[in-house]
């Protein structure tokens, strides 16, 4: 019976969850631009430096900072006792970024404590607040047996082994120490004897020591670890001049992902009760499975509900993390007038669930592993109303010092295609540390004493720095199109559980969907129980999703199951007239509760059955459902928006995933728009000039034309009115420019030196002997002589990193780094083209560190083309 219990109400779990509206979520200033994550070497930072670091920020267009205590790079002593976190010189230097930003319109965000996870000073592995781990010990026997037991140990156990790992559920016995040991009979077979204590985990944050006394990670799941972060705010953080300037300046109070980490089973000391009132079963009945040293189960039942028990396990871990942990840290950042933004992943938790419960939920670039990470996440915030999804944005392996600008927007590009819209950018580092090379401290370079690290230490150190506002400008503006509005996709998928991080989405979406133009979300019980998930009109909830597809279990080798509570909430939607695509048969639906429920489901008049997931576009073609944005196969990808009767679109053209290679796109794309006498505008991201794009209307629907390089994206807003369409008609072949005088400011620790050179052919500096280990800032110069005044495109090809070009002394607007292309105004006579080209720090760095940057190949720096100009009218 109690096997029945677990599949039945073990998988539907849980009692009333916290509200996503328990406290309104604070207002701030609407700012789009894109943040940095600010690395400190602690509280061993200068007020003075820290205002400067402000003014740089705001200087180039940035948005804001998050402070971080991050210094995996540093060997030398970084005096925790004195100037570690929540120390005065810390609090000092905090108070000094909040008045600076508040000065300059920027935000400040500040992490929940030193590094990551959540941890705190003054508790001991011990307290009841620091993250637990369950110890376990296994003895086999057979027989019998007579055992010590030490008077801590939480139970005892014996179960029969059927073999080797399998135990036999129906043998699961507790025993009762008396006068300090077990003594037990059993029947023949193979036995094993279980002993549990629970202790505390020990864990550290990432990077120490930050902290005197050291500082450990509190109970993610307890009532007592979020107290403990609250109380060290109140007693460590939380002077009245930074409470009043929290309220002015702060963002968003900010917490990294769940990397809790123990050599044993994860554990809180209210999960055994916690599991019974939510499931109806004694944990104790099947702890055995739940035992995972490192990360690994190390036993099973005999019998099919294993799977069934460890995901109400994970269902009531997670239900406790969400209201002991994230509802109410979220309520303790409002109260100081903050946002929370969290990563809600790193374990088996519902990150859907924790995203509709978020101020601002965010992923990563580094750790996400395709685009549908963050669809899970973007569909959950839709859903719940909110407006923002965050990433941890650029962040690369080896990549320091070498990182280009480039290489991010491409990676942001795709990234923005999967709902995402703000980049907090990894990162700024503070100035200098103690010990660090030139140019500078930087978080993670060189990584644990001697490895390149992790991209990247952006600010004036960096030569494209010189040219970062436009990058900045970049993000500001397409960030605003993003954030604008509510977003619409076609289809939703049901997802048995939430997690994400996990590189599992859509197969069919992500092979044959995306590629002609389908769009898609995640939705899962935690999603469908909120107030917006509603049907009107035929479509559901905010993002007016046109049909839903439930499929087996993705992460339980497509099982077909789900929770009691799930299945009624599908029945629900069917009914109110939702088409719904079932993947399967489902003949073999389980538990037993569910097969009426399933049945009603695939009754419904909406409701079509696809053998499998190549049958999805038939069966919505059944259902007439169409999508909105339609193209020929391409690694084209959409995103679109509407606000009001306007609608906007983001257009890129994308990776699913890192890895994957694609090519330049140019083709047609139909567009549906809400209104019938909408036009389309193209806004430049670069620069922010609108201008119309030609087009074809077709009722609700309009032809454009997407030409795109690898990562790159285009804006367009469909408004009502006209905008005037530029046609260029090219009048001559191009001009290929050959001949340039190159000077070069060299950087080096000792300051800057010079190069002059002249070029017949443009080359890039790593084969150019005079500056094969050069890094700085280059100015190629060259004349073009015109016999009357005229316009002209100027292509420079290849470039390497960023560029300006200025034409007779006056700067061009801001060039797209992924296609570099100007329009120039040309003078009769003779005409100077200046293009200013910043290159990463790495092939100095090779030189000046090489036991650190030694290893790197150099890289090809520099105006490579080729280089033409070609005159229109």
């Amino acid at each position: 019976m109690k096997r029945r219990t677990v599949l039945a109400l073990g998988a539907a779990a849980a009692l009333p969850w916290p509200s996503a509206a328990a406290e309104a979520t604070p207002l701030k200033a609407s700012n789009t631009g894109a943040k940095f994550r600010w690395w400190w070497p602690h509280g061993l930072v200068d007020p003075a430096e820290i205002a400067r670091e402000i003014d740089q920020m705001a200087d180039a267009g940035f948005a804001g900072a998050e402070i971080q205590d991050v210094h995996h790079s540093v060997r030398a002593d970084l005096d925790a006792a004195g100037h570690g976190w929540g120390t005065k010189p810390w609090r000092d230097a905090v108070e000094s970024a909040l008045r600076q930003a508040k000065r300059r319109g920027l935000t400040i965000d500040i992490a929940v404590g030193p590094s990551w996870p959540a941890a705190v000073p003054g508790i001991t592995p011990d307290d009841p607040a620091a993250a637990k781990e369950l110890v376990h010990t296994v003895t086999p026997f057979t027989g019998g047996i007579t055992a010590p037991v030490d008077p801590d140990v939480l139970a005892v156990q014996i179960a029969r082994l059927v073999s080797a790992n399998v135990l036999d559920p129906a043998s699961v016995r507790t025993l009762t120490p008396a006068g300090g040991q077990v003594e037990v009979t059993v029947p023949e077979g193979s036995w094993l004897l279980f002993t549990y204590k629970v202790r505390g985990s020990g864990q550290e944050p990432e990077g120490g020591p930050h902290t005197v006394p050291a500082s450990y990670v509190v109970d993610h799941f307890s009532a007592a670890g979020t107290r403990a972060i609250v109380d060290t705010w109140d007693r460590l953080v939380l002077t009245r001049p930074i409470r009043q300037l929290l309220r002015e300046a702060g963002g968003d109070l900010f917490e990294d992902s769940i990397e809790l980490e123990t050599d044993w089973t994860l554990w809180t000391p209210d999960f055994p009760a916690e599991f019974t009132r939510r499931t109806g079963t004694d944990l104790f009945s099947v702890l055995p499975i739940l035992l995972r040293p490192k990360g690994k189960f190390l036993y099973a039942f005999d019998s099919d509900t294993t799977n069934h028990v460890r995901d109400a396990a994970d269902q009531v871990l997670s239900d406790l993390y969400h209201e002991h942990h994230l509802v109410p840290l979220r309520d303790f950042a409002h109260r100081l007038g903050l946002q929370l933004r969290a990563q809600p992943y790193g374990l088996n938790t519902d990150a859907i669930r924790s995203a509709t419960l978020l101020d601002v939920a965010e992923g990563e670039s580094l750790g996400f592993k395709n685009l549908d990470d963050y669809r899970v996440l973007a569909s959950a915030r839709d859903m719940a109303g909110k407006r923002i999804l965050s990433c941890e944005s650029a962040a690369y392996a080896n990549g320091a010092y070498s990182t280009t600008w480039n290489k991010v927007l491409q990676t942001m590009g795709s990234v923005f295609a999967g709902g995402v819209n703000q980049a907090v950018l990894h990162g700024f580092a503070y100035k200098q540390a103690p010990g660090a090379a030139w140019p500078g401290f930087a978080a993670f370079s060189p990584y644990n004493g001697n490895g390149i690290g992790y991209a990247e230490a952006w600010g004036p150190r960096q030569p494209t720095w010189r040219h970062v506002g436009d990058v900045a400008g970049w993000f500001a503006r397409t960030q605003k199109v993003l954030q604008t509005g509510t977003a619409r996709a076609d289809l939703v998928f049901f997802r048995q559980k939430g997690w994400t991080a996990t590189g599992i989405g859509a197969p069919w979406a992500t092979n044959d969907g995306i590629p002609i133009g389908w769009t898609h979300g995640f939705a899962d019980e935690a999603s469908l129980a909120l107030p917006a998930a509603k049907v009107r009109d035929g479509r559901l909830g905010p993002p007016r999703y046109k049909a839903l597809i439930l499929d087996g279990d993705v992460f339980r080798g497509k099982d077909h199951t789900l929770s009691v509570r799930a299945a009624h909430q599908l029945v629900a939607l069917a009914r109110a007239g939702l088409p719904v695509v079932v993947v399967g048969d489902w003949s073999d639906v389980h538990p037993a509760p569910l097969k009426p429920i399933v049945a009603d489901l695939l009754a419904a008049p909406k409701t079509r059955v696809a053998a499998d997931q190549t049958g999805i576009p038939a069966a919505l073609e059944a259902l007439g459902v169409r999508r909105d944005v339609e193209y020929e196969r391409s690694s084209l990808m959409t995103v679109h928006r509407v606000d009001g009767d306007a609608d906007y679109y983001y257009l890129a053209n994308a990776r699913h995933a890192e890895n994957r290679t694609i090519t330049a796109i140019d083709q047609d794309v139909w567009l549906t728009t809400t209104s019938r006498w909408s036009v389309p505008v193209r806004i430049d991201a670069w620069t922010g000039e609108r201008t119309g794009v030609a087009y074809t209307r077709e009722g609700n629907r309009v032809r454009v034309r997407a030409t795109l390089q690898p990562g790159q994206s285009m804006l367009l807003a469909f408004q009502r009115g006209r905008a005037d369409i530029p046609v260029r008609a090219f009048v001559d072949p191009p001009l290929a420019l050959t001949g340039w005088e190159l000077s070069v400011e060299d950087w080096q620790p000792s300051g800057v030196t010079r190069h002059e050179l002249t070029l017949t052919e443009l080359l890039p500096w790593s084969s150019i002997p005079e500056l094969a280990d050069v890094s700085g800032i280059g100015t190629y110069r060259t004349t073009v002589t015109a016999e009357k005044a005229g316009r002209a495109l100027l292509t420079l090809g290849k470039v390497v990193d960023t560029c300006r070009v200025r034409v007779n002394g006056r700067p061009l607007p801001p060039i797209d780094v992924l296609q570099p292309v100007a329009d120039v105004a040309l003078r009769a006579g003779r005409n100077t083209i200046e293009v200013e080209v910043a290159t990463t720090l790495l092939n100095r760095l090779r030189t000046t560190s090489p036991e650190v940057f030694g290893i790197a190949a150099r890289q090809g720096y520099g105006l490579l083309g080729p280089v033409s100009l070609r005159w229109y009218r």
